[in-house]
C-alpha cells in the first residue's frame, strides 16, 4: 500500500473549515462564540453542533499535523499486515496496521498518532519501522473488528477438536466431558462462534449438520452468510456443549428441544434463545441473539410514513379494543408491540402480557410465561389475567379459537388487547378470525386496527448510488409514477468495507395499516365479504398496501426496489 504525506499547511483549522467549505462564515462566528462560552475547543464545538463530521475534522487536523488521513471504511486493508499485530495490542493502542509503503515500513492507522508508545510497541513486535497515519477512533474500533475475524482462529480450534475426538473414545460420556472443560478447544470455538455472530450485527446462528460436513451460518439483516464450515467430527461436542449451556437434556437426541443461554459478552449482557431439532444427520441448533436494545425503541423508530403512523396512533390511544400485527416469523411484530407497550406503560395503567416465551423483560409490566406441561397455556393465562384488573393484555399470539374468543370478549369489556397472527397482509386478519370459529360480528365489533408488516434491508448510506431507471424497469415492479413526468431518481446498492460489500446495512419495517371502519364492519358480518373484496375496500379509503409502503421509501432513498420486491409479493 502506497502512502504519501501531503505537505505540512500553515493554515488555522478555523481557516481550513473555511477554505474548504464545510462551514459558512455564520456557523463559524456561532461555534467560537459557543467554544469561547463552554470553554471548549472550535473542533469539538463544530461536531456537537452538526456542522463538520467527526471524519472531515480529523482529516483537517492531520493536515495541520502533516499526516496522512485515511477513511477506513473505503480503504483497502492488507490481510497480511493485520496478521502482524495481535488483536489485544490493536484494540489497547486504538491502531490497526492497513498495508506497506513504498519504503517497506507498516502503515498503521491510529485514532492517536502522537501515541509514541504504541508506536514503539509495534516496531518491537513485527521488527519493521512504523508510519503512522490518522483515522477517526470509531473507525479503527469497527476496522478492528471486522478484520480480527474469527475465521483463522475457529478454524485452528475446530482442528484441535477434531483431532482430540479422535484420540478419544466416542462415547456420550466423552463428549460431554470435551465439552466440559474450561480449556477445550469446543468450548473456545462455540465462544468464538457467538463473539463473532454479536460483532456481525447477527441476529440467528445456524449451525447445520450434513452427511459430512458441518455449516455455520449467521443471519445478518434478514439474509444468511454461511461463515464457516468445521470438520463433521466436531459436531456432537458443539451440540453438547451448547446443550450444557442452555440447560438442554443432553441425552435426547430424537426429540426438538428449547433452551436459554444468558452471557456477558464485550461487556453487554446478551440473551439468545436455543432450539434443536432432529435432522436425518444430527441435531440441527438456531440459536436466536436477542437484542435488548429492541426494547427501548418508540414507534417513531420504526419507520412509519406520517399517514399510517397516525393510523396506528389513532388506535392505541384508544382505552380499549383489539389491536393485531400480522407478518411472518421474523418480521418484527414483538417489536412493535413492545415499543407500543413503551408509550402506554405508566403507573396509572396495569399492562399483563402472556407470552411464549417471554423474550425481553420490560420494567413495569406483568409478563407471563405459558408452560404447556404444567396446563399454564395462552388461553388459561388469559382467564386468570382478566381477573387481575388489567387495563392493557398483551397476548403474544393467538393460536386457537379458545385464545381468540377470549381475546375479543376482553376487547369487548374495556380491556386494550394487543396480539399477534400470522396472515400475510391486514385484511386476511379479518376472515382469519372467522375461520378459526368466532362470530363475524363479534371480531367486526371488537378488532379496531390490523398492522401487518414486513422487514426490509435499508440501503448503505457510504455507498448507495443514485441512477434514472427506465420507465420499463418501473413498470415491471409496479413502480407509481406518471409517465408524463420525468422519471424518478432512485438509489441500488453498490457494496463498501462500511456494509460488508452487500450495499445494505441495517433494516426497516414497511407497514400496511387497516382501520377497521364502520363500512368495513358491514362488509364482513352482513355481506360476508371476502378478504379480497375488505382489502380492495380498504385501499380505496387510502390504505398503502405492503407493496406501495416499500415503493414510497424505495422513492425516500431509504431501500432499492429489487429489496422490496424480495419481501414483498
Amino acid at each position: 500500500m502506497s502512502v504519501k504525506s501531503p505537505p505540512r499547511p500553515a493554515a488555522q483549522l478555523d481557516e481550513l473549515l473555511l477554505a474548504r467549505g464545510l462551514i459558512t462564515d455564520e456557523q463559524l462566528a456561532e461555534a467560537r462564540y459557543q467554544a469561547a462560552e463552554r470553554g471548549r475547543s472550535v473542533g469539538r464545538v463544530v461536531i456537537e453542533l452538526g456542522f463538520v463530521t467527526e471524519a472531515s475534522l480529523v482529516a483537517i487536523l492531520s493536515e495541520q499535523l502533516g499526516l496522512e488521513f485515511l477513511d477506513l471504511t473505503e480503504a483497502q486493508i492488507d490481510a497480511s499486515a493485520v496478521a502482524m499485530v495481535p488483536e489485544a495490542t490493536a484494540r489497547r493502542h486504538s491502531c490497526i496496521p492497513v498495508g506497506f509503503d513504498d519504503e517497506n515500513r507498516l502503515v498503521v492507522a491510529m485514532a492517536d498518532p502522537a501515541n509514541v508508545v504504541a508506536v514503539d510497541d509495534i516496531r518491537a513486535l513485527t521488527k519493521r519501522d512504523v508510519k503512522a497515519i490518522v483515522s477517526t477512533k470509531a473507525d479503527v474500533l469497527t476496522a478492528i473488528t471486522r478484520h480480527y475475524r474469527i475465521d483463522r482462529t475457529a478454524e485452528t480450534l475446530a482442528e484441535e477438536a477434531a483431532a482430540e475426538k479422535e484420540a478419544e473414545d466416542k462415547s456420550l460420556e466423552a463428549v460431554v466431558a470435551s465439552a466440559g472443560g474450561e480449556d477445550a478447544p469446543i468450548i473456545k470455538l462455540v465462544n468464538l462462534l457467538i463473539t463473532q455472530a454479536i460483532n456481525d450485527r447477527a441476529s440467528d446462528i445456524h449451525i447445520e449438520p450434513d452427511e459430512k460436513t458441518l455449516r455455520v451460518r449467521f443471519r445478518i439483516d434478514g439474509v444468511l452468510h454461511e461463515v464457516m464450515t468445521p470438520p463433521k467430527s466436531v459436531q456432537s461436542g458443539i451440540t453438547s456443549r451448547l446443550k450444557i449451556m442452555a440447560e438442554i437434556n443432553i441425552a435426547e437426541r430424537r426429540i426438538p428441544q428449547d433452551g436459554r443461554i444468558s452471557l456477558v459478552v464485550q461487556g453487554k449482557a446478551v440473551d439468545i434463545r436455543v432450539a434443536t431439532l432432529p435432522t436425518v444427520h444430527g441435531e440441527k441448533i438456531v440459536m436466536r441473539l436477542l437484542d435488548k436494545s429492541s426494547v427501548l425503541l418508540q414507534l417513531s423508530d420504526l419507520g412509519f410514513l406520517p399517514e399510517n403512523f397516525l393510523r396506528f396512533e389513532e388506535s392505541y390511544t384508544k382505552p380499549y379494543g383489539m389491536i393485531l400485527v400480522t407478518g411472518p416469523t421474523g418480521s418484527g411484530k414483538s417489536t412493535t408491540l413492545y415499543a407500543t407497550l413503551n408509550i402506554k406503560n405508566s403507573p396509572e395503567v396495569n399492562i399483563i402480557t402472556v407470552e411464549d416465551p417471554v423474550e425481553y423483560q420490560l420494567p413495569g409490566v406483568n409478563q407471563v410465561q405459558t408452560n404447556n406441561k404444567a396446563g399454564l397455556t395462552f388461553a388459561s393465562a388469559l382467564r386468570s389475567i382478566l381477573r387481575s384488573d388489567p387495563d392493557i393484555v398483551l397476548i403474544g399470539e393467538i393460536r386457537d379459537r379458545e385464545t381468540a374468543q377470549i381475546s375479543i370478549e376482553a376487547a369487548l369489556t374495556g380491556h386494550l388487547v394487543l396480539s399477534t397472527l400470522h396472515t400475510n397482509d391486514a385484511p386476511s386478519a379479518l376472515t382469519r378470525l372467522v375461520e378459526m370459529g368466532i362470530e363475524p360480528f363479534l371480531v367486526a365489533s371488537s378488532l379496531d386496527c390490523v398492522l401487518a408488516q414486513r422487514l426490509a434491508r435499508k440501503l448503505c448510506d457510504r455507498c448507495k448510488e443514485p441512477y434514472v431507471p427506465t420507465a420499463e424497469e418501473l413498470a415491471t415492479a409496479r413502480f407509481p409514477f406518471d409517465p408524463k413526468e420525468e422519471l424518478p431518481k432512485i438509489f441500488r446498492p453498490v457494496g463498501c468495507g462500511a456494509c460488508g460489500q452487500t450495499g445494505y446495512k441495517g433494516r426497516m419495517a414497511i407497514h400496511e395499516v387497516m382501520t377497521v371502519t364502520e363500512d368495513i364492519e358491514r362488509m364482513l358480518t352482513e355481506q360476508h365479504s371476502s378478504s379480497e373484496d375488505i382489502a380492495r375496500y380498504a385501499h380505496s379509503q387510502g390504505m398503502l398496501s405492503l407493496r406501495m409502503d416499500g415503493m414510497e421509501k424505495v422513492r425516500m432513498g431509504l431501500t432499492s426496489i429489487e429489496e422490496i420486491l424480495r419481501v414483498v409479493v
